[in-house]
């Protein structure tokens, strides 16, 4: 049987890392969603029929959407 990596408690206050700042939360959240973009265009890429299924049904949704 595999050993298990050791995982910090979720119960442990993490008293190591100071509060973030809403500049640097914000910064983080920018490059996660940029990375997140480039994801998908390389994933749209790599899969071109998937990509196009996904699109349609996505402009599916929004046709019945009820606003």
């Amino acid at each position: 049987m595999p050993e298990l990596p050791d995982l910090p408690d979720r119960d442990a206050p993490e008293t190591a890392r100071p509060p973030e700042s809403d500049a640097e939360r914000r910064r983080r959240r920018a490059r996660f969603l940029r990375e997140l973009a480039e994801a998908r265009e390389l994933r749209d890429r790599v899969q071109p029929r998937r990509a196009k299924t996904a699109r349609l049904r996505h402009a599916m949704r929004m046709r019945t959407f009820r606003w």
